[in-house]
């Protein structure tokens, strides 16, 4: 039985709100159990210098914690004077999850930046940035393509991402913290709605896994996107 109650393929309860700020171009809070994380899309007219006169577009992100977002206070990274590791290698994983999702031919010469806030963590926060950043985001491209700024839909499908791994040797779908601070393998599948794989992430915890086991746990991801693809769906469609 897992901490939480729930069957092993289970996911926590997922709901996206829309238009939760004023000025953002696109903007959401994304609740996945007692995760919440609030996404905003900002779309400006320029582009970053390496790709300036190409053409192409660019999607980036930045994603970080509320001080009270756990249950001690973190310090806030600005008063360090700098990001730790963590926050890096999660807004880069963000950033490249949504570009892959994203036809930048299509998109023209702008960036959209997408900040990614967790307000409460329980586990699964970059899943729930990468699933709410493309909310955020699609509902910023429906604006411009609303506005005639983009003339084709650069956002074929959506992309999303859960979190499975292998606690008390069953494979889990979704792990809370209770699970994912005490899972023997932990992983993070972003994928598209029509099951291609955008990036995995899997490392050993505390055992090492076979190859069924990882089979298991990419049947779980899909059924786990497929539900959150339903949910993406639902909101930008509301």
């Amino acid at each position: 039985m897992r901490p939480s109650g729930r069957d092993l393929s289970e996911m926590r309860p997922v709901s996206i709100e829309t238009g939760i700020t004023k000025h953002a171009e696109g903007s959401c809070l994304i609740r996945v159990g007692d995760t919440q994380v609030l996404c905003t899309a900002t779309i400006e007219d320029r582009v970053p210098p390496f790709i300036k006169g190409s053409g192409l577009g660019w999607v980036t992100a930045e994603y970080g914690m509320l001080p009270r977002s756990t249950t001690s206070r973190m310090r806030r990274e600005a008063t360090a004077g700098k990001q730790g590791g963590r926050t890096v290698e999660i807004q880069r994983l963000i950033g490249r999850s949504l570009r892959a999702g994203i036809d930048r031919v299509a998109l023209g010469e702008r960036q959209i930046t997408v900040d990614c806030d967790v307000l409460q963590a329980d586990g699964g926060t970059r899943c729930a940035s990468i699933t709410g950043g493309w909310v955020a985001l699609r509902l910023a491209v429906q604006k411009l393509i609303k506005a005639g700024d983009v003339i084709s839909d650069p956002m074929p499908e959506s992309v999303a991402a859960v979190s499975c791994g292998i606690y008390a040797g069953q494979p889990l779908l979704d792990l809370d913290y209770p699970e994912d601070s005490e899972a023997g393998v932990d992983g993070n599948f972003v994928m598209t709605c029509s099951g291609r794989l955008i990036e995995v992430q899997m490392s050993a915890e505390g055992a090492t896994f076979s190859r069924d086991q990882m089979a298991a746990l990419m049947d779980l991801a899909d059924k786990g996107v497929g539900e959150l693809a339903a949910a993406q769906k639902a909101a930008v469609n509301a």
